[in-house]
Formats: C-alpha cells, structure tokens, sequence
C-alpha cells in the first residue's frame, strides 16, 4: 500500500523559510516521479515542484523557481522541499503526490498523480 506523510508545515512571516519533508513507503521510490502540490482556500490545486527519482531531474513552478528547491540528497525513499522568501500568497496546504513515472506526462500537473499524502498546513504571515 503506497504511504506519503507530509511534515514539516507551520507558521512563518513572509520572507522566512520551511522545509517539508514527504516520507514514501510501499512501492519501489526509483520507479515514481514525486511532487509537490499547494492548495489554497477557494483555489484550484496546483504544481509546486517535482523531482523524477530515477534521473534526480527537478522540475518548479514558473512562480517559485529560484526560492523554492528539492535538494538533489534526500534520505531513503524520503523527499524534502526547502521553501524560500515564501510569500503570503503561499498560504496553502501542501501535498506530496507519487506516481509511476511512465504514467507522469507532466510533472506539475496534478491529474497525472494517484498517490496522496494527507497535506501539510502552510502559513505566511504578513
């Protein structure tokens, strides 16, 4: 059964940082692309960041690229989010998705993902 736990979510003043951690388990990490979704209220899903496991390539939001990083070193079969200068527009929750990665024809396009964690809360404080 595939697993995802979101961590690390909280209050932060606009300009701060946070790092989400997703935590992955019962199904093969190399195989699957994981990525990072953010969900306001009132607002559609959408891409944050992602990282194909197999190869390392990331891929990042026209919106947070250059603040927002998926570390190329990540723990066993756990992905982090190193969140920068965030904003108060960020306020959201924030999901980590997994999904196989022949079925991921774009990686920060919700749909394409099967496997979801339970969200992290992020808040930005003005």
């Amino acid at each position: 059964e595939v697993q995802l736990v979101e961590s690390g979510g909280g209050l932060v003043q606009a300009g701060g940082s946070l790092r989400l951690s997703c935590a992955a388990s019962g199904f093969t990490f190399e195989e699957y692309v994981i990525g990072w979704f953010r969900q306001a209220p009132g607002k559609e899903r959408e891409g944050v960041a992602s990282i194909r496991i197999s190869d390392g390539s990331t891929y990042y939001s026209h919106s947070v690229k250059g603040r927002f990083t998926i570390p190329s070193v990540n723990t066993k079969n756990t992905v982090y989010l190193q969140m920068n200068s965030l904003k108060v527009e960020e306020t959201a929750v924030y999901y980590c998705a997994a999904e196989f990665r022949t079925v991921v024809a774009d990686p920060l396009y919700w749909p394409y993902f099967s496997n979801w964690g339970q969200g992290t809360e992020v808040t930005v404080s003005a």
